[in-house]
Order: structure tokens, then sequence, then C-alpha cells
């Protein structure tokens, strides 16, 4: 006699099935998953510093890189970079097969890699059907996460990022907390939040400026020319003030460094950067003498640090 227990609309029977096909659809998904963190990370392996998680993804670097693999395969830009890094936490030889992605990925905080590949082989018996594995509850216990909402720093940071994922939302978080003294000076610590902030404000003056020039083009404004001597006058000042502040900064840190004793590792940071402002100072020759301003290849890696 057919048994007449259900699991939601289904008979159990079906249930079963159901399951099993989701089961093999999961497993697909998480080699798929990896497939694309693989692929990502040899497009762009990780540069940690300190042993930590924390990536330098400056404009010119990783975050730009990741964002052109993430439009070429039309994969999300943070979910792209937590693919890659949840595959660089597992190398291919520890990953188990069978264990969801998700389980790796939470797993993954774990710090200590050999603590890291034994615990995934020694899942937690699961009370409801007897058998030892992973369950979502149970990934996030081993971890050290007990309740519903973030508690660590770390939970928390990450929590916020998937919180902020939308472009307009995190527009307006970055705004609320740098109207904060101690979070805008912090924040200003960072190279490379500081490049950003320094470029934004940068694009945003061209912008408006080109906005307004726009507008007074149909227009038969008396001052139109007078507007866009003024506009050509501040760009050179711009220019100017730029390059004044360059040597002027150079003129107050050089003469502290005699008999200064540098490692091979920091000359060669050096001359990297000298070749980079050399490169830069013939695009502002050129630009300046030609009216050109485009970057061919080779000046654009160089501009980035490659």
């Amino acid at each position: 006699m057919a048994s007449t227990e259900m699991v939601g609309k289904v008979s159990v029977e079906r249930y079963g099935q159901i399951v099993e096909r989701l089961r093999e659809a999961v497993a697909t998904m998480s080699r798929s998953q990896f497939v694309i963190g693989d692929g990502a990370l040899e497009v762009v392996p990780m540069q940690e510093h300190g042993g930590g998680r924390s990536v330098r993804d400056d404009l010119f670097g990783v975050s730009a890189w990741l964002h052109r693999l993430s439009e070429d395969i039309n994969v999300p830009y943070n979910t792209l970079k937590e693919h890659r890094w949840v595959a660089s936490r597992w190398p291919e030889r520890h990953r188990c097969e069978g264990v969801a992605f998700s389980t790796h990925q939470v797993l993954a905080a774990i710090s200590d890699p050999e603590e890291r590949w034994a615990a995934i082989r020694n899942p937690p018996l699961d009370e409801r059907t007897g058998k030892r594995r992973w369950t979502p509850e149970t990934t996030r216990q081993r971890v050290g996460y007990h309740g519903p909402g973030p508690e660590t720093v770390q939970e928390k940071i990450e929590a916020v990022h998937d919180l902020v994922a939308d472009e307009q939302v995190a527009s307006q978080v970055a705004t609320d907390l740098l109207r904060r003294p101690s979070v805008a000076f912090k924040a200003m610590t960072d190279d490379t939040a500081r490049h950003q902030v320094n470029h934004a404000q940068v694009e945003q003056s061209r912008q408006l400026r080109e906005a307004h020039e726009q507008k007074l083009t149909g227009s038969q404004e008396p001052f139109e020319p007078t507007v866009r001597r003024i506009n050509h006058a501040l760009e050179f000042l711009d220019l100017v003030g730029a390059c004044q502040r360059f040597v002027a900064a150079t003129g107050r840190i050089v003469p502290s460094l005699r008999e200064r004793r540098f490692s091979e590792d920091e000359r060669d940071t050096v001359h990297r950067n000298v070749d980079r402002v050399r490169a830069t100072c013939e695009w502002i020759l050129t630009a300046v003498d030609t009216g050109q301003v485009d970057v061919d290849e080779e000046l654009a890696k160089l501009l980035r640090g490659e």
C-alpha cells in the first residue's frame, strides 16, 4: 500500500526524487562556481598583504581587470571577486566532491589552511538524518557564527558589503559615513581610497565643465568666450599646481634620504614609480604640445604599475 505521507504538496516518494535532482543541480552549480573562481584567479592572482583577505584593488590593478572580466562573462563583480577568493582558499586537491560551493565558501573563513582542509573532511552529525554531513547551520557554527546577526568584525564587514551591493545604496552609505570626521580621516589613510576620491573629484569637475560648455554652445551669450578663457586658465593653473606640488614634496623628502640604506625591493619600487613619473611627464608634454591625450597600451601598463 502506497504511503500517504506528504512533504509540502508532494508525496514522500516524489520529494525524494526532487531532492536527488536538486542535489545534482547543486553539484553542477558548485563545479561551475569553482570554474569561475579558478578562471578569475588565473587572470588576477591574489595579492594578499600580511596573510589577510584584504586585497589592494586599486584603480589600475585588480578591480579594473575583474570589472572587465565581470562584463565579459556577465557575472556581477562582487560575485566574481568572492568566487576568486574562495577558489584561492581551496586548491583543487583540497576540495570535497559532493560538498556544496556554499559550504566551501563559509569554511574559507578558517584562517589556518591545514585546519580548514581537515575541517571540511569531518562534517558533524546531522541529528535529523543520522548522517554526517554539512548543513548551512552547522557550517556557520563551525566558523563561530551562532546568532541571527553577524558577530565578529569580519562578519559585520561582509554583511555590510552584502547590503550595499546596489550602487545607489552604496553611494548614499559612503556619503553618510564620510560625514563622520574620524571615518573620513581613517579612509584617507588608505592609498586606494584617497586616489579614488581624488580621481572622482577631477572627473566630476571635468563633467561639470563640459556640461556648462555644451550649454553655452547653442547660446549667443556675449560672455561665452570669456567663460571659455576662464576654464582654460583654471586647467592651466591646475596642471602647473600639480607639477609644483610634486617638485615641492620631492624637494622636502629627498634631502632627508642622506646616508639612508634601501633594500633591493625598496630600490626596485622607487625605480618603478620614477618610471611612472617620467611616463606621466611625457604624457603631459604631449598633451600640451599636440592636444593629444590618448594613452597607448604601453603607457597604460606603466601607469598601472605593470
